[in-house]
């Protein structure tokens, strides 16, 4: 089917080579040959995802701090804050581009102090870290400029055919549960509830390192007054940025850590560092002893009811 017609072939082509530059070239036009830069390049996700297409159009250039902005090509930085993995506070570092991508998956009360509006021209958000609802597979973005909003929903349209209806409807009866819980005035509300239990996962993984002393753990900024909480708080990132300093020869920490231990961890590796560090997700179900506590379960069923 695929062979030319002189050779007796009808010269067509499956869609599926072609898609991943047909979208780029329908719904990116406006960065054409442009290269995409992240500070330490942390963020395991992007460079995978600007690899994959093998677009012709832009390409992953690494780190930004290391960047050379003098470049004749387009680019656009990609700011990840609060980082993934480490829950470093960034800010950009070419400022002067307008359309630089602010993902901000982790700015929500529960991780970090809300310090200051979220006021970028294109800003990333998911349900996936602000609510716990990663299988909806749903996020959203706030864009300023309506030609550049057009554009992402074309994109969008084009390369998943449209939202699941199902994930739409789910994430917008969590997130007006959510909103409830504050406007109501009532006594669950799920940014408070979430800080709680960050606090007490990020106590216990202290004392057990310290215990331990095999392992060094990331310095986080200082707390600071968080304008949606009233009140100072500390950083609780989602993620933990371990690196392994004990005596053992062991230069691959995930793997050592799942054969001997196991314990499910992200190796350094996968974000552009060797393999004696690892991230170690604080997100994961509730502890049994939690989900016996009255006071938490009362919360996560007036949460998580939707409102009839």
């Amino acid at each position: 089917m695929c062979k030319p017609i002189k050779l007796g072939g009808h010269e067509l082509h499956s869609y599926v080579s072609k898609v991943g530059s047909l979208r780029v070239k329908l719904s990116w036009k406006f960065i054409n040959e442009t290269l995409f830069v992240e500070q330490d390049s942390g963020s395991e996700g992007f460079p995978a995802a600007t690899d994959v297409l093998q677009s012709a159009l832009y390409k992953w250039a690494g780190d930004a701090n290391s960047f050379d902005p003098h470049t004749t090509d387009p680019f656009i930085e990609v700011i990840c804050s609060p980082n993934n993995p480490d829950g470093r506070l960034n800010t950009s570092v070419f400022k002067q581009i307008t359309n630089n991508i602010h993902d901000l998956a982790y700015y929500w009360p529960q991780y970090t102090p809300i310090t200051n509006a979220a006021d970028y021209n294109i800003m990333l958000f998911s349900v996936s870290k602000s609510t716990g609802h990663a299988g909806s597979r749903l996020g959203w973005a706030l864009v300023k400029d309506k030609e550049v909003a057009r554009r992402m929903v074309q994109f969008v349209e084009l390369g998943t055919i449209g939202v699941s209806k199902d994930s739409q409807l789910r994430a917008a009866t969590v997130l007006r549960a959510v909103a409830d819980g504050y406007e109501e005035g009532g006594d669950y509300k799920l940014f408070h509830f979430g800080r709680k239990v960050m606090t007490e996962r990020w106590d216990r993984l202290r004392q057990v390192i310290t215990a331990n002393g095999a392992f060094s753990l990331s310095e986080y900024p200082t707390p600071a007054y968080c304008g949606f909480m009233g009140e100072e708080t500390s950083h609780l990132p989602a993620f933990a940025w371990l690196k392994y300093e004990g005596n053992l020869d062991i230069e691959d920490t995930a793997n050592f850590l799942r054969t001997e231990h196991n314990m499910l961890t992200r190796s350094g590796k996968h974000f552009g560092t060797d393999g004696k560090y690892v991230r170690i997700s604080l997100l994961e179900h509730f502890d049994a002893a939690m989900l016996e506590d009255k006071e938490h379960d009362d919360a996560k069923q007036t949460i998580y009811t939707p409102r009839h």
